[in-house]
């Protein structure tokens, strides 16, 4: 394989599949930067971003017969993809014909000095080079991708299935786009990269995953001077147009897999978002900790450490809506069908599925257990097997219906330190929290001691066997119960979770009216007017002092119900005016009442919508609050 400096003109990058399943994620070896600008005067790589020029190509039948598929040569072009290499057929001008993936495991054999015969469902083509040189390149290229899937930690570790699909998913922008948006995870990222701007400055920054390549432009925003954003789908792609457009010299992005890939130089500093559900799902902080063997002694890695939570929980609502499922299968007469002998099997099926969704934190019945992860001095081995001791003293009496796990990364910078938090006492991100529950929950007293131990066991399938075994110390009692962490049930519907029943230690409704009050005072105090707020036809003011009102007479019912309607001086017997504690203006403006705070939470992310797709975020400015001209025609409306 030739050594050439990068040229674009040479590379492409293809997210066409195959139309039958790829059955290989085999290494290459050999792979190519897309690159804006080369800030290294000498720097070269190895490119498998090759075009062989007056290629012959034809059609044979059944018998063996020949016939040329196109009337002139054309253009074959190899480049990486996630399967192994994507095969590029162009007419001379540069029209594209047609394109596929060549996997290891693809039937294609050499004929002659120059042919190569590939058989596909629903034909076979020859390929004939115009010279000797152009098939002993193509032919070592795919010599290469034959011998290479012993040479990647990746493959050995990853079913070909499972990789195919992982990348094929992450080569989609709707897939980018969910994890952007997701407020919380980019904003703190970007908090915690320019917050250590003295980790960043001059630097040379590795992302790894990179995805879009947001991260990378987040290090170049703290000074990078370089960042090689790794990313093997073709969402890489992508990320390199963003950085042309965005005029970004800094990045130069690196099509392939990090275990596969070469780099010109040490890095100062390793970026990543490298988490799934329950920190470890997709095993890519492995790759993340597989990147190390390029950073520098003394580098960084953000983040720097992970914390997986784990607290029994009780949720009798969830556990029957699991156990009824299974209730479908013990129909004795599904149209005169007995199901009832698969009942058994559906069950455990049903309480493999951990289930991913948000919780009231009430509903653990323990303090959480954590477990560490060091980045800095982990290897890849300690994640393959890990077995976490837990001991969790009981805090109420109970079921316990199973475990409940949520996790924190911490970026530790020169500078300051910032936390990622998926705790269920923090805002919701689309990573949400899991749950595994027990198939036979376990009954737990105040006071009582529950041990056990949690088992992660690796799969080839990029994701755990979750193992749980509890006891109660003194009364014999215990449960296990195996999940599958690959298989989760997203049960997150869009609405807040609901507090566990009985915790209310006081009237919920006189609480509700008492924290109105207050805050009305707090109001009236500010303002030189008395804040009237109506209520089923009646004024209420801050202090709970209620008043009929003598100018609603000419108001419909459907006007009554509306909060924030106030008196002004000079205003008797006219229409009522839109106080301020009515919002008067799209979502994200800055003039908010306390009221107004009250009822949008006071948040600054962006709320959850479950009309979108699990993580989606509603954007500032696209729910639209009624202003006072939206009431005023509401109150002149007659029906």
């Amino acid at each position: 394989m030739q050594t050439v400096p990068i040229h674009r003109s040479t590379i492409r990058i293809t997210n066409r599949m195959s139309t039958t399943p790829a059955t290989s994620r085999s290494p290459q070896k050999n792979f190519f930067f897309v690159g804006i600008a080369d800030p290294l005067p000498l720097f070269s790589v190895t490119m498998a971003a090759d075009a062989f020029s007056g290629v012959i190509v034809s059609s044979l039948s059944d018998s063996g017969q020949s016939k040329p598929k196109f009337d002139e040569p054309v253009i074959l072009k190899s480049c990486y993809d996630p399967n192994g290499i994507s095969i590029t057929v162009q007419s001379e001008a540069g029209r594209d014909l047609f394109e596929f993936p060549v996997t290891r495991t693809s039937e294609y054999s050499k004929v002659g000095k120059k042919g190569y015969l590939f058989e596909f469902d629903y034909e076979t083509i020859l390929f004939t080079f115009k010279n000797d040189a152009d098939a002993s390149m193509f032919h070592k290229s795919l010599g290469k991708l034959q011998l290479g899937k012993d040479l990647s930690v990746f493959t050995e570790r990853t079913e070909d299935s499972s990789a195919s699909q992982y990348f094929q998913f992450y080569g989609y922008l709707s897939q980018q786009q969910n994890m952007m948006q997701d407020y919380i995870r980019t904003s703190t990222y970007q908090r915690a990269i320019l917050s250590n701007i003295d980790d960043f400055r001059d630097k040379v920054v590795l992302d790894v995953g990179a995805g879009s390549g947001i991260l990378s432009f987040f290090a170049v925003q703290s000074g990078a001077s370089r960042v090689y954003a790794v990313e093997a789908s073709t969402m890489a792609q992508h990320a390199e147009s963003l950085a042309k457009f965005n005029s970004l010299e800094q990045i130069q992005v690196v099509a392939g897999k990090i275990e596969e890939i070469e780099l010109p130089e040490k890095v100062d500093i390793i970026i990543s978002e490298p988490m799934g559900y329950m920190l470890f799902n997709e095993r890519m902080l492995e790759t993340f900790l597989h990147a190390k063997k390029w950073l520098k002694p003394g580098g960084k890695m953000f983040p720097s450490r992970g914390d997986l939570h784990i607290a029994p929980f009780n949720d009798e609502t969830l556990y029957m809506e699991q156990f009824n499922k299974a209730n479908f299968w013990y129909q004795q007469s599904f149209h005169g069908v007995d199901l009832s002998c698969l009942r058994s099997a559906a069950m455990k099926e049903y309480f493999r599925q951990p289930i991913v969704d948000t919780f009231d934190i009430r509903i653990c019945t323990a303090k959480s257990v954590r477990h560490v992860v060091d980045f800095h001095t982990a290897s890849e081995s300690d994640l393959h097997r890990m077995e976490i001791p837990l001991e969790f003293h009981a805090l109420q009496s109970g079921l316990v219906h199973g475990l409940a796990f949520w996790f924190d990364v911490a970026f530790f910078g020169s500078s300051t330190s910032v936390w990622l938090s998926t705790a269920p006492t923090e805002p919701l991100t689309h990573w949400y929290q899991v749950r595994c529950l027990l198939e036979t929950p376990i009954f737990v007293k105040q006071g009582q001691l529950l041990t056990g131990t949690v088992l992660l066991l690796a799969n080839k399938r990029q994701s755990y066997d979750v193992t749980i075994d509890l006891r109660v110390e003194g009364s014999g009692l215990t449960s296990t119960n195996t999940l599958d962490l690959k298989n989760p049930y997203f049960r997150y519907a869009g609405q807040p979770a609901q507090p566990p029943p009985g915790h209310s230690t006081a009237s919920p409704s006189e609480t509700y009216w008492a924290q109105l009050d207050v805050q009305g005072a707090r109001q009236g105090e500010c303002n030189s007017f008395t804040p009237v707020t109506m209520v089923n036809g009646m004024t209420v003011n801050g202090l709970g002092e209620v008043s009929a009102m003598n100018d609603m007479s000419g108001m419909s019912n459907s006007n009554s119900s509306l909060l924030g309607l106030e008196n002004q001086a000079g205003t008797r017997g006219s229409r009522p005016q839109v106080a301020n504690t009515y919002p008067t203006s799209q979502i994200g403006g800055n003039a908010y009442s306390t009221t107004q705070q009250l009822v949008l939470g006071a948040t600054s992310h962006y709320p959850l919508s479950n009309s979108l797709m699990i993580g989606d975020y509603v954007t500032p400015g696209s729910v639209i609050l009624p202003t006072a001209a939206h009431l005023a025609n509401m109150e002149s409306f007659q029906p």
